[in-house]
């Protein structure tokens, strides 16, 4: 099934025997997504641990580095994730956890998109039951080198570098834990990917979107690297990008949580 990165609810319920309903729940404090996704989710989705399956061990290349691609299969499959799976991914954030997901599995070419709007979205009563899916075969297949980017290839780019946190974490005002030091590559530029959402946590209509991006000179995602702490929220505004028609960036998995902890890397602010 072709999709765009982004459907909308009335599609997944008109889909939703034709789907996997992913649940990517995550929270940056430690909170747990898991406890989350048992007090109440979409009916029948699964939970997807984003520590477990969608994140390498954490230490010198990143917070959130990509899992290999074995311990990814085995995730996926695990939850009744097949080769041939129609992924639908939510969150309670706006899609930008959630992104992670689908942008690996739009990488590998799989069919993915997220819910517009998140668990919010779903306006009928949730579940509490955890199900139990069959095992699906996913196959191991590598990540592909010309949609990742490398701190080397951040200094060398001659396009834009895209960070997608928020301008506090930016511009060096606000250093949370994860951030070696304060600040943001060198010559890089701003697109908060949270700015890309209304209260409800739904995309602004597409005109304010790519305002958003055309306001840091992104008019195009093939000349873009996109990055953030860790590589979860870059993946959200490369699928916004994609779905504006602007084409697909790379993402720098590392983020800042990486380059900010090489030698010789100093921030900009």
């Amino acid at each position: 099934m072709e999709l765009s990165p982004f459907v909308d609810i009335g599609w997944l319920k008109s889909h939703r025997e034709q789907v996997v309903v992913a649940d990517v729940r995550w929270y940056l404090d430690g909170s747990s997504g898991a406890q989350a996704y048992r007090r109440g989710h979409i009916p029948g989705a699964v939970f997807v641990d984003l520590d477990r399956w969608l994140s390498g061990e954490s230490g010198p290349r990143g917070l959130n580095p990509l899992p290999t691609p074995d311990v990814f299969a085995q995730g996926m499959g695990s939850l009744g994730i097949g080769d041939d799976s129609t992924v639908i991914a939510y969150d309670d954030a706006g899609g930008v956890i959630a992104a992670r997901l689908v942008w690996m599995l739009r990488a590998l070419g799989k069919s993915s998109a997220l819910l517009d709007g998140g668990i919010s979205s779903w306006g009928g009563p949730l579940e509490t039951s955890v199900p139990q899916p069959s095992v699906a075969q996913f196959s191991a297949t590598a990540w592909p080198a010309s949609m990742l980017a490398s701190a080397d290839d951040v200094d060398q780019f001659p396009g834009l570098v895209v960070d997608a946190r928020n301008p506090e974490r930016f511009n060096g005002s606000l250093q949370v834990p994860s951030d070696p030091q304060p600040g943001h590559i060198p010559g890089a530029v701003n697109v908060p990917c949270r700015r890309n959402l209304d209260a409800a946590g739904q995309l602004l209509p597409a005109t304010q979107v790519r305002e958003n991006f055309y306001r840091a000179d992104v008019t195009d995602a093939t000349a873009t690297i996109s990055y953030c702490g860790s590589g979860v929220t870059a993946c959200h505004n490369l699928l916004v990008m994609e779905h504006l028609g602007m084409g697909r960036g790379r993402l720098y998995p590392g983020g800042w949580s990486h380059y900010a902890a090489l030698e010789n890397r100093i921030a900009e602010l």
